[in-house]
Formats: C-alpha cells, structure tokens, sequence
C-alpha cells in the first residue's frame, strides 16, 4: 500500500508539469448565419461566402505532417439552432470509395469519411464526434478519456451529400441541444479529420501524431463564437415504445407466451450541459445478441454492455477501475439468480440517472435503478444507486469518486445468498499530460456489506509513455480476498499482479511498401495476496508487421505457468478435472494474417500451437468477408479448438461458427441476420432483425429468435418481436 501511495503522490506532482499549455496556433472564427443554410449537400457560393476558409490538412498515416495528398475543404456558421458544417473533399477523378455499408454508425476507420470532433469544456478528455460517408451514411460518438469514442450513443442530427467526379460534398447541421456545453461559451475545441481509405490515409486540419488517436481532444484547435452562446431554449424529448411479443419454450409444456408492453424514455435537459434521463419499464428485447465466445479460462467472461438507456456518459460510470477491477458494470443490473447459480432476466421497473457538467471543471452523475420482485425464482426487488463526480485537476488529468449501493427492496428467502446491500466506495486518479505521451490510473477501492471483512480492498497503479518509437507501460494491481462488488465485474480475487510492457516501433520510409513494424515484449505475474505462490505467469513476444495496403502480419510466442488453486477442466466439458495444487508451464507459437480490408473480398486467419496444461492445444480462427458495397457485408467467423489430454482427462474438438448477413436496402431499412454455433455449450443460435428508422432516432423492429439443439436440430426456444420507437420533441 506504501508503494502505491508513494507512486500516486509521483504521478500528482509530475502531471503539473504539462498544466496551462494551452496553444492557440490553430483557431477559427465562427459567425451567426446570414443566409439561411439549405441543407442540400451543395456548397452554394453565395450561401457560404460569409464563412472563413478552413484548409491546410495534413498528414497522420501514412506521412506523418506532410499535406495531404487530397485537397480538404471546410467552412462553419451558427444560428440560434444549429451548428452548421460544409466540407469539400477532392479526390481523383474516378478513384470511387470504400464504403461498408449504408448502416448508420459505421465504422470511421474502414470506410471513406469526413468527421468534425468537437470538445465543448476545453478539459481535453471529452466531447462529441459526427461523422458523414460519401453516401450520407451517419456516425455520431461520446469521446471520452481523452481519445476513446463510444459509437453505440444516438442522437438527432442532420446531413446531406453529393458526390461528383473529383469531389464529394456534405453539410452538417448539429443541433445544440443534441450537445452538451457551458452556458455562455466563448470558445470551443475542435478538429475536422478525413479518412481517405482507399489511398491509406489519414488526415485533419490540427495535426496528430502517428502514436495517437486522430480523434483525441488534446489534438484540437480552438472554435471562437462571434458571441457567448446562448442557452437552446426548452430540450425535452420523450421516446415511447409499444411492443408484441410471443415466445415458446419447446423442452416444457406450456404454451406459447405471449404479451404486449409499453413504456417510454426521456431525455430532459436541466442546463445546456447537464442532462436527466428517465425509463419506465424499458424494453431491451432488440439489442443485438452478444457475440458467444469459446471459454477455456478459469475466469467469467466480459461482454459489454448494449442497452442504449445506459450509453450515454457510460464512462462516467463505468470507467472507474480497471478492465478486470470494475466496482460498477451496468449489465449485472436486470439479472436475477436463482439458489442454485441459474441467471435470468430480472424486469427493470423505472430508472433515472442525471450526468452532465457544472462548468469546464466538473461532471458529475446520479444513476438509481429499480427492478422487480422475479416471485418464480426466488429474487427479490433490488434497488442500484451509482454517484460520481469527476474533477479536472491540472491540464487534461482529473480526480474522480464512486459510491456504489445495491439494496434489497422485496423479502429475501430463508436460505438465500442475497444480503441486505452491497456497497462499494472508490477514489480514482486519471493521468493525462498535455501531449498525450504520459497517462496512467491509480484508484483505491472498498467494499462494505452486512458483516465485517478483513480485506475488502482493491487498489491498482497504471502508467503509460507512449512516443513515436517506444510504448512502455507499468501495471500493478491488489484484489483482497473479500473485496466484494457485486454491481461490478471482478472475476478474480485474493491476488497482487504486476505487468510491465515494453512495444518498439519502426516507421518504414515514405517509399515502402511496409507502414511500420512493432516489436514487443509483455510480462504478466499473479501472485497470491501474500505475494508468496506464484498463480499465473505469462512472457509473450510479438512481432507485427503492417503495409500500406492496410494488409498485417502478426506472430507471437506465449510462455505461460498457471497454478490451480482449484480443480479445473480445461475442456470444460464436463470431464475428470486437474487437481488442485498442481502446476504446469507450457510455450505456445502462432501467426494471424490480415488481407487488404480495401478489397471487396478480405479475410484474416490466426493459427496457434503449442502446449495446454498438461496436454496439447491447436487454435485456429478465420474471418471472411465480402462487402456489397455499399449495401452491406456477408461475414463467416470460425473457430476451432482441438484439445488433446492423456486419460482419463477429456479430449476434445470445439467449434464456434457464426455466419453473418447485413443489408442496407436504403440508409433507413436494415436487415441483419446473425447465426452462431457454439459447440461448448451445445447451442445454435439464429438471431434476424429488421429495422425501419422512418424519422430520426424513431424506429420499427421486427426481431425473430431460435434456440436449437445442435445434435437433432430440436428445438429449445423461439421468439418474435415487433416493437415500435417513436422520438417526440416537447
């Protein structure tokens, strides 16, 4: 613990080293409209003659700081409403684009795009993100942590393009009340980044190292309104659902299920920068299905979280810790387990949570979620509460507070596991200099509950430089033994880690065919909470190897130990387990191969060999896909594990095979069909849905569900959903 205060205390003093340096060489001044913007996706001249030229773009990929290859083009002006974007991207006469779909929130970095990201506090870590395709196609993002950008949030907002033979070009019209800001702003963080997939480049109008994100907000220059901004005026909006359903579950006798439900969402606006938002009774039945992944591990596996109530600001809430220390994961919220392990749905009855801003300097959020009493498996009502606060300290770093409560609402039973409550209180510190080089986390963490524990703690240390040729980074980590989160994911316990990384990175020269090479080497140590027994040890060595026709290689030797402090089948099919107590240590090799992902036709294949426990291991996975651009994708995953153990252990061959079918008829009607099999939980799953967005952010759902025994094709389940989403502005 001295250690980590004392490191803590290093990383205070060093991050105000990087404080005010605040640089204004890259500023633009933004004035109110005065002709009237007609959002056409044709740059009048007359129209937007009253707006300054912003050019100049240049370089991130693959010629770092040189021009850009394709001239880049962009102009703004306000109202009282919007904030409007013209951008003119040139490019060779008949080059065409890489599009992957016309699907709303693509992928940015695989598809031709023009995008403006847009921090509206100046703390450097968060903001927005809009995107625009060549064919309209939409991508809006929260930007948070300074460069990471969660795509799964939606907004209202408008755009139209055209496209021409050397040229393309979009307008944007951003509504301010779909941003958050600061009443009375005078300026703005902004940059405008364009991927140029198909020549391999990247570019925008704030230069960004190659060792970054192009979206980081610290890489930003300085948008200057004309006039303090204004607050936008009453922002409501209420989204009410209906939905059908009916369901069959073919291993009883009961008859087929069925029902219709309502309820609604809404987003109040209490300033333009803090935002209230309320659920009663939500319907998540239309999220896409979790991606099934094969588990051979000792540990819970993660799946994040879909559902869009939670989305929005999810980092204020969700980012507190570590990847595998989390003290709040909003998906143990609507999950009830009954006595002996079984989990199911447990009906979320309402919800609110208030996020947002007060001032630059501060955000700050309140979450409470209510469920229901599941009277067939024995749960009781729970009620969740999450408070946080973060404050900006120095130049981009921040200090920030958890506070976690699950409480028991209905009658538990006798016998049950479920307590009273279950809290957790935390402290974290975010590092992040002004350039981005230096970043790290330190938190504190402790749990309470009904009785008394003598080690309820977590505290973890994390350090990260990262330059043009070297990332080095620093991991260490402490999970006592009755540290307990139970609204949290924390597979393992009772344990310190240490995990120093070390990646060199060669840039090949502008002529070469090869982008750049990295060179690593990772080292990953568990100990028990004595540091005494070794628990897990792993060296890995990786070599990548990238080309300028986006096309990877990628080989990596795995040194592992693992020390079974229980029984353990490997297979975990349900075979003669390892004994608890022994050891083993075994070197694994493999290779991944990445194709042109340009090409209408792309792959990528990984093979690993090597030892498994006490017996041998063959992984190999390939991905295919075809792009109907820029209608959709046809994709084949595929996995094989064959698992090879000396009696009278369990052999055995695991396949996960998922076939994945996307069209987009238009930019508002979608079709998705999704089917998976998964060998090692004996299941085949097909999941199709269609989706109409008829107005922005509205839409209609038509969602079709089988469960099925892989052996005989019986069937286990079925489900068909028709649901209804309507957004009303108040």
């Amino acid at each position: 613990m001295k250690y980590f205060l004392l490191a803590a205390s290093f990383l205070v003093v060093f991050s105000g080293f990087s404080a005010n340096n605040k640089d204004r060489e890259f500023g633009v001044q933004v004035n109110e409209a005065i002709k009237v913007v007609s959002l056409d996706g044709s740059i009048g001249e007359e129209e937007w003659a009253d707006a300054d030229l912003i050019e100049g773009f240049v370089q991130q990929i693959p010629k770092e700081g040189m021009p850009a290859t394709n001239r880049t083009e962009v102009k703004l002006k306000y109202d009282e409403n919007f904030l409007y974007v013209a951008a003119k991207l040139y490019h060779g006469v008949g080059e065409g684009y890489v599009v992957s779909s016309l699907k709303r929130d693509f992928r940015f970095y695989e598809s031709d795009a023009f995008a403006i990201t847009i921090g509206p506090y100046d703390d450097g870590n968060n903001g927005f993100m809009f995107a625009v395709s060549p064919y309209n196609v939409q991508m809006e993002g929260l930007i948070h942590n300074g460069d990471r950008v969660s795509d799964v949030w939606d907004n209202k907002w408008y755009s139209s393009v055209k496209r021409f033979d050397d040229h393309w070009e979009v307008e944007m019209a951003i509504p301010f009340k779909t941003l958050r800001y600061t009443e009375g702003s005078h300026y703005w963080r902004v940059n405008f980044i364009r991927n140029d997939r198909k020549n391999f480049e990247r570019s925008s109008w704030v230069p960004v190292p190659l060792n970054q994100r192009i979206q980081g907000i610290a890489f930003s220059g300085y948008l200057n309104w004309d006039k303090p901004l204004k607050k936008p005026g009453a922002n409501i909006a209420v989204i009410p659902y209906t939905a059908v359903n009916g369901s069959k579950d073919y291993r009883t006798e009961e008859p087929t299920n069925t029902g219709v439900a309502a309820g609604f969402d809404a987003k109040i606006a209490i300033t333009p920068s803090m935002n209230l938002d309320l659920t009663f009774n939500p319907d998540f039945s239309t999220v896409e299905v979790d991606q099934q992944q094969t588990n051979l591990n000792r540990f819970e596996l993660f799946f994040p979280e879909r559902r869009q109530f939670f989305l929005e600001n999810a980092d204020l809430f969700g980012d507190f810790g570590f990847r595998q220390i989390r003290p709040f994961f909003s998906r143990r919220i609507g999950i009830a387990t009954d006595s002996i392990g079984r989990s199911s749905n447990n009906r979320i009855l309402y919800g609110a949570r208030l996020n947002g801003n007060v001032g630059d300097n501060l955000r700050v959020g309140l979450l409470n979620m209510q469920t229901a009493d599941e009277l067939s498996v024995g749960y009781p009502g729970q009620n969740y509460t999450v408070a946080t606060a973060q404050k900006k300290i120095f130049s981009r770093s921040n200090i920030a507070g958890i506070f976690v409560n699950r409480q028991t609402t209905g009658e538990i039973r006798e016998g049950s596991p479920i307590t009273t409550f279950n809290r957790v209180a935390g402290l974290d510190y975010n590092l992040l200099s002004a350039d981005n080089k230096w970043t790290g986390k330190f938190f504190y963490h402790r749990s309470f509950g009904p009785t008394a524990n003598i080690d309820p703690q977590a505290f973890a240390s994390h350090l990260s430089y990262n330059t043009k040729k070297f990332n080095l980074q620093w991991n260490q980590e402490f999970v006592g033994e009755d540290y307990n989160a139970e609204v949290g994911f924390v597979p393992r316990r009772s344990y310190w880690r240490l995990e120093p990384n070390a990646m060199f990175r060669l840039v090949a020269k502008p002529e070469s065919k090869v982008f750049q090479q990295t060179f690593q080497v990772r080292y990953d140590l568990y100990k028990d909470q004595d540091f005494g027994q070794t628990l897990d040890q792993n060296v890995t060595f990786a070599y990548r190897l990238y080309f300028k026709n986006t096309s990877t290689i990628q080989a990596r030797v795995f040194n592992e130990y693992i020390y079974l402090f229980r029984p353990f089948d490997p297979t975990r099919s349900g075979g003669k387990q390892l004994e608890a107590g022994t050891d083993y240590r075994y070197t694994r090799a493999g290779i991944t191969y990445t194709s042109d992902s340009r090409k209408l036709f792309n792959y990528s294949s990984t093979v690993y060999t090597g030892e498994f426990f006490n017996g041998e291991r063959l992984y190999v996975n390939t991905n295919l896909n075809y792009r109907l651009q820029p209608f959709g994708n046809i994709s084949l995953y595929a996995e094989y594990n064959k698992l090879q153990f000396p009696e009278p252990y369990n052999s055995a061959d695991l396949w996960l095979i998922g076939p994945r079918m996307e069209l987009s008829f238009t930019d508002k009607l979608f079709l998705s069909t999704f089917v998976q099999y998964n060998s090692q939980i004996e299941n085949i799953n097909i999941n199709t849905r269609f989706q109409w967005r008829f107005k922005p952010v509205s839409d209609l759902f038509v969602v079709y569900t089988d469960n099925y025994l892989p052996e005989n094709f019986q069937i286990k389940n079925r489900a068909l959903i028709l649901k209804l989403t309507y957004w009303i502005n108040v």
